[in-house]
């Protein structure tokens, strides 16, 4: 089925389509926004259009849920939603005092929890520097593949030496970076200079 769409609303849709091919879920209206060049309204508009045509759906609750329906430049539908494998999540458990039990299902996609995409790899663990931020010896780190960092971002550092470190990333006023644990028996590293080769983005742990 060929829709009939706007030049401007292919451009929305192929962005949306590419950004989940990369990532594996889709963009916020504002990140959409700034890669565009345009204001949010916008892109909400171009969504409203693109909904209403068939080419998207929309789940307004949530502010990553684009499924793409149509392919601009293919043929017939496309259901990339379709395809992520999802787990229930059927209620709320406490995890110290206890509360009743309810159950309220509700379908949540993998990438949700872990993202996808060619900028995102796996690192496990050793070690437990990173203890006090609840990340364990043998865990399972989502790292985005990059090369910068902000302040208090969890970052794969390669120190001078070539050791590569989990730690949190933060410049100091001296010109220094600050390479801090998550454990309050180590001190942090202090170097001139770091390589940033990720940031965190999740943790993967398996109870066995």
């Amino acid at each position: 089925m060929k829709l009939m769409l706007t030049e401007k609303q292919i451009r929305v849709l192929r962005y949306f389509r590419d950004y989940r091919r990369e990532n594996g879920i889709s963009p916020t209206l504002e990140e959409a926004a700034q890669a565009l060049g345009v204001s949010k309204i916008t892109i909400h508009e171009h969504l409203n259009q693109l909904s209403r045509k068939g080419a998207v759906h929309r789940d307004r609750a949530k502010a990553r849920a684009v499924a793409i329906l149509h392919d601009p430049d293919g043929e017939g539908d496309l259901s990339f939603e379709g395809k992520v494998p999802t787990v229930p999540l059927i209620g709320v458990i406490a995890a110290g005092r206890p509360i009743e039990a309810l159950e309220d299902r509700e379908d949540m996609q993998l990438t949700e929890l872990v993202p996808t995409g060619e900028r995102i790899y796996l690192l496990r663990v050793r070690g437990k520097s990173m203890i006090e931020d609840h990340i364990d010896d043998g865990d399972l780190v989502v790292v985005e593949r990059r090369e910068t960092a902000n302040d208090g971002d969890i970052v794969v550092a390669i120190l001078d030496d070539e050791e590569a470190t989990l730690k949190r990333f933060y410049r100091e006023r001296n010109g220094m970076i600050r390479l801090q644990p998550a454990n309050s028996s180590m001190e942090p590293i202090y170097v001139s200079r770091v390589q940033v080769r990720g940031v965190v983005r999740g943790v993967v742990r398996r109870f066995r």
